[in-house]
């Protein structure tokens, strides 16, 4: 018999889903003339109104042939009876068979924690929960192994600053000789110019 009954809301499960496919989106009549008129469906209750008499054209009225099977009202998309629970002494009175669980959202951690491990024991399925995934072993070694590379650049660096410590007394050394040289260079200038002057008086 359970057998039977399962195989029954499954089928009724189905046949809701594709009336649900079926079914039209319900306006307000005469929302998509004026922009003051909201779409959100309000029964039509006008005297001439085309869409309470339905006239053909215009858009569909709520009616109870759009509505799914009897089975399948009020059920999850999983086939459970949902049930809202405030405390883990509630998760004692559900059938885990046709019964699934949503925890209130005004319980807190602790309580919430203990509601968890309550279900786990009774196999009752919580709607509301989604376990956190396991990260596997091989994945968090290489973080651990990504850290020598690390430390190599931190013994690399000392030497590094040890060769710029180096290089800038040579680097002084070249500016004071370049200094040198452009202060050296107007002197040899004005020597030459003496010269050629004696020269050319002789």
């Amino acid at each position: 018999m359970a057998e039977k009954d399962v195989s029954a809301t499954q089928k009724a499960l189905k046949a809701r889903k594709r009336a649900k496919q079926n079914k039209p989106e319900f306006v307000k009549s005469e929302s998509w003339r004026y922009i003051r008129v909201k779409a959100k469906w309000r029964r039509p209750r006008g005297i001439d109104n085309k869409m309470r008499q339905k006239v053909k054209g215009w858009p569909p009225s709520v009616s109870t042939g759009y509505r799914g099977p009897k089975e399948a009202r009020g059920l999850h998309p999983y086939g459970y009876k949902e049930v809202l629970v405030h405390s883990p002494e509630e998760i004692a009175k559900i059938d885990p068979k046709s019964e699934a669980v949503r925890i209130a959202h005004t319980v807190g951690k602790r309580k919430r924690v203990q509601i968890l491990a309550e279900a786990k024991k009774r196999n009752v399925i919580i709607l509301n929960f989604k376990p956190a995934k396991e990260v596997p072993e091989e994945e968090a070694k290489p973080a651990e192994t990504a850290a020598p590379p690390a430390e190599k650049e931190a013994k690399k660096a000392p030497e590094v600053e040890g060769k710029e410590m180096e290089s800038k007394p040579a680097a002084k050394k070249k500016k004071e000789t370049e200094i040198k040289e452009k202060e050296e260079k107007p002197k040899r200038a004005r020597s030459k110019a003496k010269s050629e002057k004696g020269d050319a008086k002789q």
